[in-house]
């Protein structure tokens, strides 16, 4: 199987790693310091207290690149627009392409049953640009579970975790799904196929909604925004008013609210992607994680004031900063 990682920072670096490191046929499509590190000396991936360099194929251009049988898109969102027609020049008649990407995507509604049927998101993907340069058809959804950093051009550092669960948007065990399941498991990591991907996407942004605007506006870490009661009684309603829109598009969540932000605790005292992003002067994850959960909100007729509220405090302060 061809595989290119576009976004070949972080995750992407750590997933192109495993697969290059199990033989797999790997492009990375990247830019900058990153780029020329790689092109230079290979990646060199730090996990578990073993450095391990592999030689790869890196480029700038995906066109050089040629069709793939998989691309996995590891940007943050808000880079999807503007890197869409790169993407799309790496396709070939049966390409897919794995979006591990945090928020809302913009295939949501793709195949979905119910009155939004098909339906495009436009807080993620205006005009529906996204929806014609990169047909969901060929999207397999996808929740990344590790934590990593690009801790200098070249090197990447794995955390924690080595799940990438994977997801028809029709729900379906296609044989290209099971293809790629095989081959990422090959590769040393954990690739379940989940009937309902919409589910395990929603528990992973059902904190994400919160807890990363809520840290941007306060500069809190997670110890302090689940420990502190009034900031976790802030974020919990923030969660109820996004979990009962979930609910009304056909969502189940397997675990309660306190459970999943005793889930967060856990991590202790962690900046949140977002703030970390305000902090380096970096645009911000606002659109993907709470502005499409509003959208969908007025949808289903829920009105989100909290949600709603926090929104606007965080499109500002992003606004303030450059970061928006």
């Amino acid at each position: 199987m061809k595989i290119a990682i576009f976004g070949a920072g972080a995750i992407g670096g750590l997933l192109g790693a495993r697969l290059a490191l199990a033989g797999v046929d790997v492009t990375f499509i990247a830019r900058g310091p990153h780029l020329a590190a790689m092109q230079k000396d290979g990646l060199r991936l730090i996990s578990g207290g073993k450095s391990e360099t592999v030689p790869v194929r890196a480029r700038a251009d995906a066109g050089e690149a040629g069709p793939q049988d998989a691309v996995i898109v590891t940007l943050k969102a808000h880079a999807l627009p503007g890197a869409a027609p790169a993407i799309a020049r790496l396709f070939g008649p049966e390409t897919m392409l794995v979006t591990g990407i945090n928020g809302i995507p913009y295939w949501y509604f793709y195949g979905l049953d119910g009155p939004f049927r098909d339906r495009r998101v436009e807080t993620v993907d205006p005009e529906g640009t996204l929806w014609d340069l990169l047909p969901p058809s060929r999207v397999i959804g996808c929740v990344v579970y590790p934590a990593a950093e690009v801790i200098a051009p070249g090197v990447i550092e794995h955390g924690y975790g080595d799940r990438f669960s994977l997801g028809e948007p029709d729900g379906s065990r296609s044989a290209r799904i099971e293809a790629l399941s095989r081959v990422l498991i090959g590769a040393g990591l954990k690739a379940p196929v989940r009937s309902r991907i919409r589910d395990e996407i929603w528990v992973k942004l059902w904190g994400n909604l919160a807890f990363n605007p809520l840290s941007a506006l306060t500069t809190a870490t997670l110890d302090r925004l689940t420990g502190e009661p009034a900031l976790r009684a802030l974020a919990r309603a923030m969660m109820a008013e996004a979990q009962a829109v979930a609910e009304a598009l056909g969502v189940r969540f397997a675990i309660d609210v306190e459970k999943r932000i005793d889930g967060a605790a856990e991590v202790g005292a962690h900046k949140t992607s977002m703030l970390q992003d305000l902090e380096r002067g970096r645009k911000m994850e606002i659109d993907a994680l709470l502005g499409a959960v509003v959208e969908l909100g007025d949808l289903t007729g829920f009105a989100m004031p909290t949600c709603r509220t926090i929104l606007a405090l965080v499109r500002e302060r992003a606004r303030a900063a450059g970061c928006y």
